[in-house]
């Protein structure tokens, strides 16, 4: 933090100014190894070059919280672990006192996600695990939500599709174990509002509907499908009728056990997947990503306690 920020704390919390035992250099500021006692009671060891954090360093606030890492002119910065108050971790990639680059974070509720942050969000392509279900997201996040193409993987199945703003939308397929994927599309709907809604001006309620297509066997997809996940190719989807059995298009297909004429197994029962008797994707609350501890640009700790140093 800045020099006027420290003289202010001083002035506002009378004549102790903090400790500080360590090296300086020839200017008398903090230079090389020193550990220093804050006047708010938070602490830091580690280096310091020219009167600033820098280099390795462990920061403990009085609350709990603490970071230990890299630090560049006083911010984090390169490689550090941030320990939030409430036990929440983050491990990882810094870049001007903000989550970016590479990096894994540890929410209280046992989820984890791993993967690329920018301005200290979930950005880039990362994989999040719902700890409650063991159910797991894999891929492209944009200002902390799923955007783009991703997998929504559970025990026996998975969605594969385009997400928009932390929703499934477009078209996608669900992929089943046993050996064959139902095509379809999500659809946007609107819910109404209530009048209590419509008072405070709430942004519009929507939700997504799966609409269900075709049944068929596993395609795996090409290199060239794969760059292009909003198209379905239906030509290269369609099995062979002597090897599989006949393509069935049912938009009720719940509940429906259909044979195929080759193995004489059954696909599977679509009310066993997640998507319910109204066409629904059931996301549970518990499979909806956790919020990060909040920390500002000015080095706070999540619950307002800056990092400061008193002028020497």
């Amino acid at each position: 933090m800045s020099d006027i920020g420290s003289e202010e704390m001083e002035e506002e919390q009378g004549p102790y100014l903090g400790e500080y035992e360590g090296g300086r250099n020839e200017r008398d500021e903090r230079d090389g190894h020193g550990k220093a006692t804050l006047p708010n009671g938070d602490t830091y060891e580690g280096m310091y070059e020219s009167g600033k954090r820098h280099g390795q360093g462990v920061y403990r606030f009085k609350n709990g919280a603490r970071y230990m890492g890299e630090y560049v002119k006083n911010k984090k910065h390169g490689q550090g672990t941030f320990i939030y108050p409430d036990g929440s971790k983050y491990e990882g990639s810094w870049v001007d006192d903000q989550r970016c680059g590479f990096g894994k974070y540890s929410y209280v509720n046992g989820d984890m996600y791993e993967g690329e942050w920018q301005n200290h969000v979930r950005h880039g392509q990362g994989t999040y695990t719902y700890a409650a279900t063991g159910s797991k997201y894999v891929g492209t996040w944009q200002s902390g939500k799923r955007e783009g193409h991703g997998e929504l993987i559970h025990a026996n199945h998975k969605y594969v599709g385009v997400f928009k703003n932390d929703k499934p939308l477009g078209k996608g397929k669900y992929v089943f174990d046993i050996g064959c994927e139902q095509h379809g599309e999500y659809i946007a709907i609107e819910q109404e509002k209530d009048e209590k809604a419509e008072e405070e001006e709430s942004t519009a309620n929507i939700i997504t509907k799966w609409k269900a297509g075709v049944v068929t066997a596993i395609h795996l997809a090409t290199d060239d499908e794969l760059n292009e996940p909003e198209v379905v190719h239906q030509d290269s989807d369609k099995p062979n009728t002597e090897e599989v059995g006949e393509t069935k298009k049912d938009e009720e297909i719940e509940g429906d056990v259909q044979q195929t004429h080759e193995t004489g197994k059954e696909t599977p029962k679509v009310e066993d997947s997640l998507i319910d008797k109204n066409g629904n994707q059931q996301l549970e609350p518990s499979e909806e990503p956790q919020e990060e501890q909040a920390e500002t640009a000015d080095d706070q700790d999540g619950l307002g306690n800056q990092e400061e140093e008193p002028a020497d």
